[in-house]
């Protein structure tokens, strides 16, 4: 199963699990858990906000990324201001990678070994991707991605403070929090095919002169980073499966002659095109 970054209070995770377990001799009615105070708790709220500053400062800029996203998908103030939307989305996504990455490495050194720890984590491949499509003609793919990450983990930072201001606030944005969590890994495949059928975008792109030549080799180095993520392998297992799919399908005795001839030489350039140490995952028995 792919291991994806756990950090506290930032990472989207699974919904609290519940137990029926009461214990011998005792009923769930006379073990009912302590009700929490009525009303709203607006003191630790404050105290929590201020004690995490930089964290509260990434729910707001994840929820304007989520904001500019749907702006730009639904161009309800416009066609005109769809563009402008597009690179807002884009430019506020890569300050709140630039803000996750400070985290991530808050002493910043000017050696190669550091360059090289930077270009490891993920918040620096959003960086980067934000930074290369931000003048680009606007695509809508390309804002997939950071929309889902963005609205994944402003939702669970929206659990976190509904319940330091009251666990029981609110039963339906819990409610959507914990369905969205659920769907937690399916998101992040999607996300990750995302990615992969960017590339073929990018190159059909170049034949209708929307980008420029230069960019699906940048934007390979991006794929080579996501494949290679320590802490998110759903690029490389998608890979994976796609490869699998293609190989199976060639092997069909209904499959033309020429087709699996195509498939196998471009499963055969892929995988010269792929990083040297990254390495697919095992099937599954």
């Amino acid at each position: 199963m792919p291991v994806i970054e756990e950090v506290p209070d930032d990472e989207p995770t699974a919904g609290p699990s519940t137990s029926g377990n009461d214990g011998p001799g005792t009923s769930s009615e006379d073990t009912a858990p302590p009700q929490p105070p009525a009303g709203y708790n607006w003191q630790a709220l404050t105290v929590y906000i201020s004690n995490n500053k930089i964290n509260t400062s990434l729910w707001l800029s994840r929820w304007f990324t989520v904001a500019c996203c749907i702006v730009f998908i639904i161009p309800i103030f416009g066609s005109g201001y769809a563009y402008a939307a597009y690179q807002r989305a884009l430019i506020s996504n890569g300050l709140t990678s630039a803000l996750r990455l400070h985290q991530r490495l808050p002493r910043i050194q000017l050696t190669r070994e550091f360059f090289g720890m930077m270009l490891l984590e993920d918040s620096c491949h959003y960086l980067l991707y934000s930074l290369l499509f931000a003048n680009s003609h606007p695509i809508t793919l390309v804002l997939t991605p950071v929309m889902l990450y963005a609205l994944l983990y402003a939702m669970n930072y929206t659990r976190t403070l509904l319940n330091m201001l009251n666990p029981n606030a609110l039963p339906g944005v819990h409610n959507l929090i914990n369905k969205l969590a659920a769907k937690q890994q399916q998101i992040f495949r999607f996300i990750a095919l995302n990615e992969i059928i960017l590339m073929p975008c990018i190159i059909f792109m170049i034949f209708t002169g929307r980008c420029s030549l230069i960019l699906p080799f940048i934007y390979y180095r991006f794929l080579t980073f996501r494949y290679t993520s320590r802490r998110n392998a759903y690029c490389r297992t998608m890979f994976y499966e796609m490869r699998v799919v293609a190989e199976n399908y060639s092997r069909q005795p209904n499959c033309p002659g020429f087709v699996s001839n195509i498939i196998t030489k471009s499963i055969m350039f892929l995988n010269r095109l792929a990083p040297p140490t990254a390495t697919a995952p095992q099937q599954q028995s």
